[in-house]
């Protein structure tokens, strides 16, 4: 038998053949069955196509276009040919390669690392569980009791003391209404200054000594020293501000009659906008008392400085005891005459942050029962029983090595719970809109730069009350000598009111902050950003864990 002869039974030839692919229209469809009738002989022959059948038909896939076709219609079977071709799939698909970096490449712009945050909880989470645990399986008690019954001992004395507080914080204002309406010595200028600062230092040193007196814990004495820092800090903004706006009230209303009135130029008060201060078209001299452009300018310079960055309030109406709560509660120690505003308040991410903040008051309670405490515990007692000095050094190394993780795990705690979740709740209820209370700062190649983005609010009470107003008298480099010194003693009183000692570690290290600052600025030094940030975690988790055995243990 002919290999072109084939043998039909029941209409059907044995020839497999592929199986042709499905037309897309129907048109399509019909014009390859007619094709494929045409294509085989009554006989079962096959036959060979024509050339005319071959040019004038189409493959199947498209319709045929003219020659004569209008250009529009060959470019959208064109474009169907290449969408086509496009989604035709093939069987090793090509991978295409380009000039790329990894996203922890130093180069790279990626900086969404929301899981590792995600993670370094999850991490929390199980070390609670484990060693809720083991716990109780040692004491059949899931957790220790020796930090969680400090927060009962003499709460209510707590509450009302804490009370009592902020409420002395409000004779601020009647003091400032005083200044303000005077007109002899009680100024703000001459003696209002005076009044404001000696009862600051009497209302500190009140506070601080209350916790002594009262025999607290040190966990209530902890929560009462570190509200007494903030409310400081707010009354002093609060009072300083409002009494600069007076004193620039007193001069717009002297130009009423110019020729007894100041001609000084207008001063600034140091913003975010105006960080250090300045004078007001100081270039622009008020050379008579008539009417002129300078002295018009001179009284739009002094009604400006009254007025709100956002221009809806205007000083004295600010003095109210309305305005004076929101600014109590608002997350900021800088007082400003208004405040930019959420439209509403997010309850979620509210109770969120209120969940979280307990969250990480629980981690904390553990982190200092199980890893800190019993350190501390042990290394006290053996400090007690050796005389040797050098197993002495050799002790607080080993309690300063045992430390240091536990310490990096509650200062990243203690900054999550205060800067993201207290801040942020307070921000949530005022409707606070400027939530900027840190930076980047564990990015941080210097002291200089840590200082500036860890602390956002302490960092521009420092920069606006003592360095912009200290520079124009004393300069630069003695107003940044003061502004460090000045921290350097808030957080020795810290330390000093939490272990009840008077030693200076903290006050030193802070100071010490200087000449490494100005190493780490040189040229040199300063070109290795990995080094020096590597450098500063080191001496933070260090630092951390040498001043709590220092103070604790000598």
């Amino acid at each position: 038998m002919s290999s072109t002869n084939i043998e039909t039974n029941g209409g059907h030839d044995h020839i497999l053949r592929p199986r042709p692919r499905k037309p897309q229209h129907s048109q399509v469809s019909d014009l390859v069955r007619e094709h494929s009738n045409t294509s085989t002989s009554t006989n079962g022959h096959l036959e060979a196509h024509s050339d005319d059948m071959t040019s004038g038909m189409t493959s199947g896939r498209s319709t045929p276009v003219p020659e004569n076709a209008p250009a529009s219609t060959k470019a959208l079977s064109s474009a169907r040919k290449q969408v086509r071709a496009e989604q035709r799939r093939r069987l090793f698909p090509t991978i295409e390669f380009a000039s790329r970096v990894s996203h922890f490449d130093p180069r790279s712009d990626y900086r969404d690392f929301h899981g590792f945050f995600n993670l370094f909880w999850i991490g929390l989470a199980i070390m609670g569980i484990t060693t809720m645990l083991r716990n109780y399986k040692d004491t059949g008690y899931p957790l220790r009791v020796q930090i969680w019954t400090l927060f009962t001992v003499k709460l209510w004395h707590l509450a009302v003391a804490d009370f009592s507080m902020v409420a002395s914080t409000a004779v601020s204002l009647p003091l400032h209404r005083l200044f303000r309406n005077s007109q002899g010595s009680l100024t703000w200028k001459k003696g209002g200054m005076a009044i404001q600062s000696i009862y600051q230092v009497v209302w500190l040193a009140f506070w601080i000594a209350v916790p002594f007196v009262l025999n607290w814990t040190w966990t209530s004495q902890v929560f009462l020293l570190l509200h007494t820092m903030v409310l400081l800090m707010k009354m002093h903004s609060y009072a300083f501000y409002n009494g600069h706006l007076s004193e620039t009230e007193k001069r717009l209303r002297a130009l009423d009659e110019p020729h007894n009135a100041s001609k000084a130029p207008a001063y600034v008060y140091p913003s975010v906008d105006n960080p250090m201060g300045k004078l007001a078209h100081k270039d622009t001299e008020v050379d008579s008392d008539n009417e002129d452009d300078a002295l018009s300018q001179l009284r739009e310079d002094l009604a400006h400085e009254l007025t709100s960055p956002i221009g809806n309030v205007t000083y004295p109406r600010n003095l109210s005891w309305a305005n004076y709560f929101d600014y109590l509660l608002c997350p900021t120690l800088c007082y400003e005459l208004e405040y930019p505003r959420e439209k509403s308040i997010n309850w979620t991410s509210l109770i969120a942050k209120i969940v979280a903040t307990f969250g990480c008051i629980f981690l904390l309670t553990i982190i200092s029962e199980e890893f800190i405490l019993p350190v501390l515990q042990e290394s006290t007692v053996r400090l007690e029983n050796t005389s040797s000095v050098s197993e002495t050094l050799l002790i607080l190394a080993e309690t300063i090595s045992w430390l240091l993780f536990p310490f990096m795990l509650t200062f990243l705690l203690v900054f999550l719970v205060i800067f993201e979740y207290v801040l942020g709740a307070f921000a949530e209820i005022t409707r606070f809109a400027d939530r900027h209370f840190y930076s980047d700062w564990w990015n941080s190649t210097d002291w200089m730069e840590f200082s500036r983005e860890w602390n956002v609010p302490v960092y521009s009470f420092l920069r606006r009350h003592v360095y912009a107003t200290s520079k124009p008298s004393i300069g630069r480099n003695m107003a940044t000598v003061i502004t460090f010194l000045i921290s350097a003693v808030g957080h020795e009183i810290v330390m000093a009111c939490i272990t009840k000692k008077l030693r200076g570690y903290g006050f030193v290290c802070q100071m010490l902050q200087l000449p490494i600052v100005m190493l780490q600025r040189t040229r040199w030094v300063r070109m290795h950003k990995t080094a020096n940030n590597v450098l500063f975690w080191c001496s933070m988790i260090m630092g951390l864990s040498l001043i709590c055995s220092l103070y604790v243990l000598v």
